[in-house]
């Protein structure tokens, strides 16, 4: 007799819990106790409650009070395969990981006999183009490597790659001055994020709070495509909205101040709304970036492995050439940038530099990672997935619409993400679904963001939509 085909969860998590548990409010008397503790180390003002991460399984977290919840934002977007994976756990028992945590290397001075082979398990999921990774330690730092990166580049094209340095930049570096320390710039979009260190606080533009009090670079920002949805009845309208979002880059390209060395993107803006862009808006970026002689650097820190129904979500685009550089971390639990040129790699050591250049050990797990997603095809179920879920949420949409407006994120899997017409509402649902034990974020000041694992499956969309209609019949 033949056996029942086992999903891809069940064959991870055979004990995953079949539905939510609510067994206190949110926060419960153990969760208030242990939040109140740690905040006497630990800022935790913004924590949603305190995990049991031992007691956690696949597309489940359990808090301390037992309340197991139906996660669908999954850390921000960065657990891939669902909490206490059997194939993680195993990598992690490894030697090669016991060996990469306790003997963490100086990567650039003194790489171990196995660096190569850690390397060669990133490149087997490389963006289309990209042959080359350096590695970084989270996502603003992989963002601010490639502005380095983008900056040294630069300047090299200017003098010639193999050229040395001049007595006056040598000199002139050591007082913060030009020529040493010239005047460039890297152009970003508002709404973006792509990072809160002080490089990258500078590009991101989607909330005060990121930014408030830092000093900050005079950089440009462009404005990302605005749609009117559905996309559908809005061709043409959004089809202008990308001229017109484009002729602003390539002003700003031309008359900026000081030289732009690169422009910084996301596939999809996440932290500042879900809004998406077109292929032909994406191309004529990449024209245009190339027009004026500017790296594009793709941050798919948010958008990558699997997560929008191709491994890397810029590469529904089709851009011809690929981008300069793509960013990473969050499901790859490691971070860095992809890249081909090997004029990027600065002209002498000791440039694009630091005592670890990265962590092994999660490089390690950044590999184990992408071979689950490609052995099980996960970014196909993703997808697969999403097209069962988004219907559903149409209807929700279209009986709900004052909860549900601009519901975005078609055919990019479980990517999605719809508004509140009454911004204030927002938080109140976000907090509501703990009621019915779902792990739900936000994006945005009025929006909501679904972030599944790759290992969230049709039963769980099924969970996921009847507790999101009893929460909007109440309102």
């Amino acid at each position: 007799m033949p056996h029942p085909t086992i999903s891809v969860c069940e064959g991870y998590f055979p004990e995953e819990p079949v539905a939510p548990v609510v067994v206190t409010s949110s926060p419960g008397p153990k969760l208030k106790k242990a939040a109140d503790a740690l905040n006497k180390v630990f800022d935790s003002r913004a924590a949603y409650f305190v995990a049991d991460y031992a007691k956690s399984q696949g597309n489940y977290i359990v808090d301390v009070d037992g309340n197991s919840y139906l996660d669908v934002y999954a850390q921000i977007a960065s657990i891939p395969l669902g909490y206490n994976n059997p194939k993680l756990v195993e990598v992690a028992k490894s030697d090669k990981m016991t060996s990469a945590i306790i003997n963490r290397p100086a990567l650039g001075n003194f790489p171990g006999a196995d660096t190569e082979e850690i390397i060669a398990e990133l490149l087997k999921v490389a963006p289309k183009g990209q042959d080359k990774v350096w590695s970084g330690l989270s996502g603003a730092d992989a963002n601010e490597l490639a502005f380095k990166a983008a900056f040294m580049w630069y300047q090299s094209k200017k003098r010639g790659y193999s050229s040395g340095f001049s007595t006056e930049e040598t000199e002139s570096v050591m007082k913060n001055q030009a020529p040493g320390s010239p005047e460039l710039a890297i152009m970003s979009f508002e709404r973006a994020f792509h990072g809160r260190l002080f490089a990258s606080a500078s590009t991101t533009c989607s909330k005060p709070i990121h930014k408030l009090d830092l000093p900050s670079f005079n950089w440009p920002k462009a404005e990302f495509p605005s749609y009117k949805y559905p996309l559908e009845a809005n061709v043409a309208a959004n089809q202008e909205e990308d001229r017109r979002c484009l002729a602003i880059v390539e002003n700003l390209l031309k008359t900026w101040a000081v030289p732009i060395a690169a422009v910084l993107i996301e596939p999809i803006q996440s932290e500042g709304g879900d809004n998406h862009a077109s292929n032909e808006f994406f191309q004529g970026l990449r024209d245009v970036t190339l027009k004026y002689g500017s790296l594009l650097i793709v941050d798919e820190v948010q958008t990558g492995v699997g997560a929008t129904g191709t491994f890397w979500a810029h590469e529904h685009f089709n851009m011809s050439p690929p981008p300069d550089m793509v960013t990473f971390s969050k499901k790859f639990q490691s971070a860095g940038y992809y890249f081909h040129d090997p004029e990027i790699i600065p002209n002498q050591p000791y440039r694009q530099f630091n005592t670890w250049c990265g962590d092994p050990a999660r490089m390690i797990l950044a590999g184990a990672i992408g071979k689950e997603v490609v052995d099980k095809d996960l970014a196909k179920q993703a997808a697969r997935v999403g097209n069962y879920l988004y219907p559903k949420l149409e209807a929700l949409a279209g009986k709900y619409p004052a909860y549900m407006a601009d519901l975005r994120g078609k055919n990019r899997a479980t990517f999605i993400a719809w508004s509140f017409k009454d911004a204030s509402l927002r938080n109140k649902f976000l907090a509501d679904m703990k009621t019915v034990g779902i792990n739900v974020g936000g994006c945005a000041e009025d929006s909501v963001r679904l972030r599944p694992t790759l290992v969230f499956e049709e039963k769980h969309a099924d969970i996921l939509v009847a507790g999101i209609e009893k929460i909007l019949s109440s309102y």
